[in-house]
């Protein structure tokens, strides 16, 4: 498996080099790559722009499905400080009678009919911060999607984004495709808005704020690209 990254189109020195270090196999390889990165290319430069108007829940957690990495950048602005985070991310669409799923449920006291979205994410990746002595950042969640309406309705999860409990956030769908997340916790509020610039490149941008709403804690932006199999 290889990363792809939309870049721009790579100079013919770099096949050559591929073909002097790895002979006929290393060529045929790095014209994979190559071609894999024009492709991405052509596709944001397409005269059929990629849209996400519409996009349904159930489409947007479909297209979410697979490995991604991500570049998070983090301002903590109650103490101005920086934080920059690279990490691996799998995001896998789970039966809603899969038994994290029922469990998560009776935890949050929701009737299992109701689920209408089971998705299970782990993440492993370093932080700026991190010193030798610490291991790598790592994790996972589950989450349970309800819906009240077509393009509302709450998500459950195992594990919180502002604080490592469960949590109980509210989401909807805008016109444009943006999944906009709302989750209160006891002493911070969070906001979360996540949408697709390509079908292989998401962006995530949140904010932290007080529990009662008064101030900005953090802000964050991501970017998450697709791991693409060649």
């Amino acid at each position: 498996m290889a990363f792809v990254t939309p870049v721009p189109v790579l100079h013919d020195a770099r096949i050559q080099l591929g073909s002097r270090r790895h002979g006929t196999a290393g060529l045929a390889v790095t014209r994979q790559r190559r071609s894999a990165r024009l492709n991405m290319v052509a596709e944001t430069s397409s005269p059929v722009a990629f849209s996400t108007a519409g996009m349904t829940v159930e489409e947007f957690f479909e297209r979410s499905s697979g490995l991604w990495r991500s570049q998070r950048s983090s301002h903590i602005l109650a103490f101005a400080q920086f934080e920059a985070i690279t990490s691996e991310i799998s995001i896998e669409s789970v039966s809603v009678s899969d038994e994290r799923i029922k469990a998560l449920a009776a935890q949050h006291d929701v009737p299992q009919g109701e689920i209408a979205i089971g998705i299970h994410m782990r993440w492993e990746g370093e932080s700026d911060w991190d010193d030798d002595t610490e291991g790598p950042l790592s994790g996972e969640t589950t989450l349970a999607v309800t819906k009240g309406s077509e393009k509302s309705g709450k998500l459950l999860r195992s594990s919180g984004y502002a604080e490592s409990i469960p949590a109980v956030g509210e989401w909807h769908m805008t016109d444009g495709g943006v999944f906009v997340l709302e989750t209160l916790y006891e002493a911070a509020a969070a906001e979360e808005r996540i949408w697709f610039a390509t079908k292989d490149l998401r962006i995530r941008v949140s904010q932290i704020r007080t529990s009662s709403g008064a101030g900005v804690v953090s802000a964050s932006m991501s970017t998450e690209i697709r791991r693409l199999k060649l």
